[in-house]
């Protein structure tokens, strides 16, 4: 993976406007714990296929970034994107790294379900 380019990842996003995509959506204990002291808990959450169509993509942010996508009835968001790659089969694969180098945030994108 390679640190995050705004204008690129933009345009892959925007590739996918108006599709019917599957997105894994994926936070681990890191993504809340490394941007909050320690009296706080841990948390975490995963889904994986979720079929949607969402009408605006937005990346914002100086580093780490967020990503907003725009669903009928709201917004879809991950915090802390550090990392993207655009794979073989042409999925946005976005992925956040904490302090440590550990994965705290993932948001991947694809036409077709995920294994």
């Amino acid at each position: 993976m390679d640190p995050v380019n705004v204008n690129y990842v933009q345009e892959a996003l925007d590739a996918f406007t108006d599709k019917e995509v599957y997105i894994h959506l994926e936070t681990t204990n890191g993504a809340y714990a490394s941007h909050h002291n320690e009296r706080f808990f841990s948390a975490g959450a995963y889904f994986r296929n979720a079929k949607i169509t969402y009408e605006r993509a937005k990346m914002t942010g100086a580093g780490p970034y967020r990503v907003g996508l725009k669903i009928p009835y709201g917004w879809v968001y991950a915090e802390g994107i550090t990392h993207y790659e655009i794979d073989s089969k042409g999925r946005i694969l976005l992925a956040g790294h904490d302090f440590d180098g550990k994965l705290a945030v993932a948001l991947q994108i694809s036409e077709t379900p995920f294994e």
